[in-house]
């Protein structure tokens, strides 16, 4: 049984950070690249960060500077590290496995395999 479960998000004030983490099981984590998204209210699901099998990462431009993605193999599971938080920021973040080595030009949602619950960031 596949699963990947975000958490870590929760309500800041503009200027904060957050650590997202996402614990996948159920499937072979080393075989698949793993991406971050997010989806605010009223606007299309955006790929914001990507993370390959062997830990290479990306982030899209809109966040970069700010936004990292790490992993720690042993556990399973891949972290969104968020700096300098802006309200523009806010929605919910899910992340994703695509079964391939990188996810770094892979930016529908519709090509990964596996998706979260997603976790709620709000900036103020």
């Amino acid at each position: 049984h596949v699963q990947l479960v975000e958490s870590g998000g929760g309500s800041v004030q503009a200027g904060g950070s957050l650590r997202l983490s996402c614990a996948a099981s159920g499937y072979r984590f080393a075989s698949y690249c793993m991406g971050w998204f997010r989806e605010a209210p009223g606007k299309e699901r955006e790929k914001v960060a990507s993370i390959s099998t062997d830990g290479k990462p990306t982030v899209a431009d809109s966040v970069k500077g700010r936004f990292t993605v790490s992993q720690d193999s042993a556990k399973n599971t891949v972290y969104l590290h968020m700096l300098s938080l802006k309200p523009e920021d806010t929605a919910m973040y899910y992340c994703a496995a695509r079964r391939d080595t990188y996810c770094s030009g892979i930016g529908r949602p519709s090509q990964y395999n596996y998706w979260g619950q997603g976790t709620q960031v709000t900036v103020s």
